[in-house]
């Protein structure tokens, strides 16, 4: 769980000037991504959860503030600073974001922070970190269970992950981007995901003999039980499985040639009465490689995905970005906007809108937020967070993983192929252009004007 000292300095300091400036006007920024990683056409929004438990709780203790006051970097930063402003600091902004499972894409706000700019300051670092981690995860997800084609996939990439922290937020990530359980166990504990595991080579090295090794297991979990095969002989340990009378649940193929090994497996289980065993795949698996299993005919009941979905391997960093984008000066609240070449910024609270056609998702508009939405449009980002507390309870992780699947479905096609990236519209509604324009044209000032 993120603490108070879960920031970048620099969040601190400008914090700090706030506060010697007597600045803590009140202020929105915005979370986003300017763009897509390579051969993705949608992003999977999550970790809203995490990140408003962040707000709720984020305080800082005598023992961090007694850290800050010597940290060099704030040197001849006003006592008050520590003694008033940090010792009773607690969130108080209001939060719209948009629900997790929901598909986004580029420049569309998955969280808008309103508060004193010293409080949205501060808890920059945090969510960016937990919005964008999860999200990739959850992106990934949905890429590899759409390759699955109904095939269920378990996540187990813990080992690989990048620190057990980020091991179990992996794994709630995948859950909800539609895969069915995880082997995880606190994942299983905290968010109520089903845990899944088989066993490892280790097992069945441990034993002198391999069939022995099965034995043992398959007395203790009888038909729950799943069978690793490929330690020695895949082949040779399929026929000791139907000759010795087990009944597994499953057997496992981790190396090899796993196409030419699942249909050999699959005759030689179903002549020995084992039709009801299904055949689980796992080793260094991804979205491409179980397209490609499926496509040359591999005959698979279920997949496991480690590495590729804790670490979104082929995307493991996604570009958020949390700009201003309205302060209050005096009486008036003014848009702000970045006008650095590449790295342009829309003005203002910003709201997006999804516009369906014939049940399908068919472009996306994005708009000032007090403005009406597009005829039929159904708007994405919804109050979350009212004065630092939640406005209401959010729904079981299950139920936004079924609606995780259903709106990835209502996108187009072509948005959902593993291979070749395709693009989305989001139109810009307006109003939003003619802000944009006239502050683009006329400089910063514009917007005060």
């Amino acid at each position: 769980m993120p603490t108070a000292l879960s920031t970048d300095l620099y969040e601190l300091t400008m914090a700090a000037g706030y506060y010697a400036a007597g600045m803590n006007d009140v202020a929105t920024f915005e979370l986003y991504v300017r763009d897509l990683p390579p051969h993705r056409s949608f992003l999977v929004a999550a970790g809203l959860e995490q990140a408003l438990e962040h707000l709720e709780r984020l305080r800082f203790t005598n023992e961090e503030i007694a850290y800050l006051r010597q940290t060099p970097n704030l040197n001849g930063v006003p006592k008050a600073f520590f003694d008033e402003c940090l010792k009773h600091f607690r969130f108080t902004g209001d939060v719209w974001g948009i629900e997790e499972g929901t598909p986004v894409f580029p420049y569309e706000p998955l969280l808008r922070v309103r508060a004193p700019i010293i409080e949205a300051q501060l808890v920059e670092t945090a969510l960016l970190a937990t919005i964008t981690f999860e999200t990739s995860v959850a992106s990934k997800a949905a890429r590899v269970v759409e390759a699955a084609a109904g095939r269920p996939v378990i996540e187990f990439g813990s080992r690989r992950a990048h620190g057990v922290g980020a091991a179990l937020h992996a794994a709630r990530a995948a859950y909800l981007g539609g895969c069915e359980g995880t082997s995880n166990v606190e994942a299983g504990f905290r968010f109520g995901i089903p845990v899944s595991g088989t066993m490892a080579h280790s097992w069945v090295m441990a034993f002198g003999d391999e069939l022995e090794a099965f034995r043992q297991y398959a007395s203790l979990y009888g038909e729950r039980a799943v069978l690793l095969l490929d330690t020695y002989d895949v082949i040779e340990a399929a026929r000791r499985v139907v000759s010795s009378g087990l009944r597994p649940s499953a057997i496992r193929l981790d190396s090899g040639d796993t196409v030419e090994l699942s249909r050999r497996v699959r005759a030689i289980l179903d002549e020995g009465g084992l039709r009801a065993t299904g055949i689980f795949v796992s080793g260094d698996l991804d979205e491409y490689r179980i397209a490609d299993l499926l496509k040359r005919g591999a005959v698979v009941n279920g997949f496991g995905v480690g590495t590729a979905l804790a670490t979104s391997n082929d995307a493991p960093a996604l570009g958020g970005i949390y700009k201003l984008a309205e302060i209050r000066r005096g009486g008036s609240v003014v848009p702000t906007m970045k006008l650095s070449p590449g790295k342009q910024s829309y003005p203002g609270c910003k709201q997006a809108w999804r516009v369906y056609e014939r049940g399908v998702a068919a472009y996306d508009v994005l708009s000032v937020c007090d403005e009406s939405g597009p005829p039929g449009g159904a708007a994405l980002l919804k109050t979350v967070m009212t004065r630092g507390r939640r406005t209401e309870a959010t729904l079981p992780l299950a139920d936004l993983r079924r609606r995780c699947r259903r709106l990835v479905g209502e996108l187009p096609a072509s948005l959902r192929r593993i291979d070749g990236a395709s693009a989305y519209q989001v139109a810009i509604s307006d109003r939003l252009g003619e802000v944009t324009k006239k502050i683009a044209a006329e400089g910063p000032g514009a917007a005060e004007a």
